[in-house]
């Protein structure tokens, strides 16, 4: 009999297999470990997106003040220390500050009906065929609409005072914050519709409870434009309407400068605009990212 053989027939006789040797290795203590090395402090700054925005904003002072230092016209380019200096006088004066209070309470009261408007419009699209329709026609017609276009009806129709200023801003707000809104409402997944059925939520529960917070980014980005477009249209309706009740706002006050021929105060007027605009996107629509949709991980 062959010796293979014999060891297949006779597996008990087969020699065992060697048994390593066991042995403990001590671990070195955490505490004296470094898990990973600081950056330097030029990255750590450089992550850091306001600093790299207040960075974009002092080159784009910069060049503006070399711009108009060699062009030497103050009446057409004012130097931009020289509007900053006329912006800094205005505001100790309580001239600016009035001016921009005025355009405030103007746009918040348009904001806020335009915004409750898109909601029920919405709310209505989603939940009936004759809603659609009418969204999808509304849309269609008056979203290309400009609105400074319809300043001289609401002057006809509303006469000279806020509520001609209201009626264009709730214009320039209502189909860009609905059209997203609708959009956000019909991406929500239909897993997510039938949870909130099967809870028997119906009409405006259904709503507020399962489609808003589902569509929220959508209409985040809506809220964004709507604020965009309300914000230039009444910069750009004072400029052509002029004071509302005997108030005016940022727009008067460029136009008024304007007519006098103070080109500082007019860049003054501009830069406190974009102020403006830069302070609710950056602080106000941001914090309202971080503490929904952000914190919540529906964006990246």
């Amino acid at each position: 009999m062959s010796e293979a053989l014999r060891n297949r027939l006779e597996p008990e006789t087969r020699p065992e297999p060697p048994v390593r040797p066991e042995y403990e290795r001590p671990l070195e203590p955490l505490a004296d470990a470094t898990s990973d090395q600081a950056l330097p402090l030029h990255q750590r700054l450089w992550q850091r997106a306001w600093l790299r925005k207040t960075l974009i904003l002092i080159c784009l002072a910069l060049l503006w003040e070399i711009t108009a230092r060699l062009k030497a016209n103050p009446l057409l380019l004012p130097p931009f220390s020289a509007a900053i200096k006329a912006l800094v006088e205005d505001a100790l004066s309580g001239v600016i500050p009035a001016r921009t209070l005025n355009s405030l309470d103007v746009l918040i009261k348009g904001y806020a009906a335009g915004v409750v408007l898109a909601f029920v419009l919405t709310s209505v699209a989603v939940s009936t065929q004759i809603g659609r329709d009418l969204l999808s026609t509304l849309t269609s017609m008056l979203n290309p609409l400009p609105p400074i276009a319809l300043l001289p009806l609401a002057l006809l129709w509303f006469g000279l005072g806020q509520a001609s200023l209201v009626f264009v801003l709730i214009h320039s707000v209502l189909w860009p914050l609905a059209l997203n809104m609708y959009t956000g409402f019909t991406g929500v997944p239909e897993t997510l519709r039938m949870a909130g059925r099967n809870y028997g939520l119906r009409g405006l529960r259904y709503v507020l409870l399962i489609l808003v917070p589902a569509a929220l980014p959508s209409i985040i980005a809506g809220l964004r434009i709507g604020w965009a477009f309300a914000w230039r249209t009444l910069i750009a309706a004072e400029l052509v309407f002029g004071a509302s009740s005997g108030r005016g706002g940022l727009g008067w006050y460029i136009f008024q400068n304007r007519n006098e021929l103070y080109t500082d105060r007019v860049f003054a007027g501009l830069i406190m605009v974009i102020l403006f605009g830069l302070l609710v996107e950056n602080v106000l629509f941001r914090e309202l990212e971080k503490r929904t949709v952000a914190k919540w991980g529906m964006t990246r």
